[in-house]
């Protein structure tokens, strides 16, 4: 494996490089507003969406519309997200995860949004973080919006559905598994325990707006911020994008990380094209 050393070399130098550029950079702001997207999770186990083109990696995720109003697309949603779901549950945070929580704590960090719906940047410890776009780990009744923790509806997925305990498949983005081929209208969807209404995972669905409590909260925190950070994120989902354009407009420099071009790559000042978890430890002093 001698061979190999030389381009190994080169990555890390290549790493401690952009780490120190955006050390640098960032070295001149007291509050910097953080987005973060699938990227930023990757290295924990969970794929993105894009690829570096910003272009679908696989089919775009269900509409909301869809979901609701076919019952077939429904029970083939929770028969992948049955599959799919402990493997989100059980990720951990990666490098970059614990080393935003530890950049918040040491004061930096005005807030924290994050497209991801995984969880993640809090089990590394992050507090006050603004889930755009919700949570998976638990799901809401569309008509009464009674709770319920998304590993209880696991098991009363796996009590009404036996026959599919023991099937696997690759991991997908979002809790998803690439489950096909099968009879979904076989699949038994559990319904709401308080009013038998439909269940839907906590997360705003394509065809969903981001509610506008979350929305404002995260502007809010944009105006009192004197700088942003972008990480892992493509920003082709204008939910996440409309904050850097905010930015840009009202005068605030912006830095993006992230693998691939982005939406925002001509507003950015700073842009790294490079693995998130390998350079934020670094660049944020951890």
């Amino acid at each position: 494996m001698e061979h190999l050393a030389p381009s190994l070399d080169a990555a890390a130098t290549a790493a401690q490089d952009e780490a120190g550029s955006l050390r640098a950079w960032l070295s001149g702001f007291e509050r910097v507003f953080v987005l973060t997207g699938a990227g930023c999770s990757t290295a924990s186990g969970i794929p993105d969406y894009r690829d570096a083109d910003g272009q679908w990696k696989r089919t775009p995720p269900v509409t909301y519309q869809a979901f609701t109003g076919d019952a077939l697309v429904n029970a083939r949603y929770w028969a992948r997200s049955f599959v799919g779901w402990p493997r989100i549950g059980l990720a951990q945070p990666n490098a970059a995860h614990l080393a935003l929580a530890r950049w918040q704590r040491a004061g930096r960090l005005s807030q924290l949004v994050t497209q991801n719906v995984d969880g993640l940047h809090q089990r590394a410890g992050s507090e006050a973080v603004i889930d755009l776009h919700g949570c998976l780990d638990e799901v809401v009744c569309l008509s009464c919006s009674a709770r319920e923790l998304r590993a209880s509806l696991q098991q009363r997925l796996h009590d009404g559905n036996p026959d599919w305990v023991r099937l696997s498949a690759a991991t997908a983005p979002d809790g998803d598994a690439d489950l096909d081929g099968l009879d979904f209208a076989a699949f038994r969807v559990p319904a709401c325990q308080v009013c038998g209404g439909m269940l839907k995972p906590d997360v705003v669905f394509f065809g969903e707006n981001v509610p506008r409590v979350r929305y404002e909260a995260a502007r809010a925190a944009l105006e009192n911020s004197d700088a942003v950070l972008v990480v892992g994120s493509s920003l082709m989902v204008y939910s996440g994008f409309r904050f850097v354009r905010q930015a840009h407009e009202r005068g605030l420099p912006v830095a993006i990380v992230n693998r691939g071009q982005t939406r925002a790559d001509d507003l950015a000042c700073l842009k790294l094209d490079v693995d998130c978890a390998a350079v934020l430890p670094q660049a944020l002093g951890g």
